[in-house]
């Protein structure tokens, strides 16, 4: 067993090591989106913003538990959320990402990388998100993904001042932190992506960025 980590953390390296390529693949931002967007920054967060641009201080990496890129960049594309209930009332704006990474490890920018997606709750006004293609018992993710993962965080945090980096799963650790913005304290979702086991394999390949733990829920409620 330890072989066989020891090849697997080769294999993630060598895999990183070598150069990747970033698809333009971009999701609908029409006018509609963008006042949507600005909507959601004044409703939710308090921001009053003429542009939806964010100051990433922050990378969620995700999985979208729909088997294809195909659909799942389907799910992102329309401006409109056209179901989700149980987030369809805080906002029409649909769910988006500014990067997805399909099961074998292609790379596609859905977004500006400094522009608002909405992908996690009081944070995206700071976040960069990661969409993996995938996450379910017969479509799990892979290590192609990981290793894109890795690629894209290093590529990130040498871009913008990244502080955090950080599963969905782990959003509400931030709840009292500076960075928490989310007015309504009943506006939560339970979140299980991408999974620890792989947040942990990009962590541990990103550590040279020094990214601050993530914090110990705060909250007072």
């Amino acid at each position: 067993m330890r072989h066989l980590n020891l090849v697997i953390v080769a294999f993630l390296l060598i895999s990183c090591s070598s150069k990747k390529r970033i698809i333009d693949k971009p999701i609908i931002f029409d006018e509609v989106r963008k006042k949507l967007t600005l909507q959601y920054l004044s409703d939710r967060y308090g921001l009053i913003k003429k542009e939806p641009s964010i100051v990433p201080k922050m990378i969620v990496l995700h999985w979208t538990v729909i088997p294809t890129f195909k659909k799942s960049f389907e799910t992102f594309k329309p401006s409109k959320l056209p179901s989700r209930p149980d987030i369809k009332a805080a906002s029409a704006l649909n769910v988006s990402s500014q990067f997805m990474v399909d099961r074998d490890g292609t790379i596609y920018r859905l977004m500006p990388e400094t522009t608002m997606a909405r992908h996690v709750i009081g944070l995206n006004h700071c976040a960069i998100g990661i969409e993996n293609v995938g996450g379910t018992a017969d479509f799990p993710l892979t290590a192609s993904q990981v290793a894109s993962n890795i690629w894209l965080v290093n590529y990130l945090s040498d871009k913008y001042e990244i502080e955090y980096l950080i599963g969905h799963y782990e959003y509400e650790m931030f709840e009292g932190h500076e960075l928490w913005l989310e007015k309504d304290k009943n506006y939560r979702t339970k979140k299980e992506d991408p999974g620890v086991s792989f947040v942990q394999k990009v962590r541990a390949a990103t550590k040279k960025q020094n990214f601050k733990p993530v914090p110990k829920q705060i909250s007072i409620h």
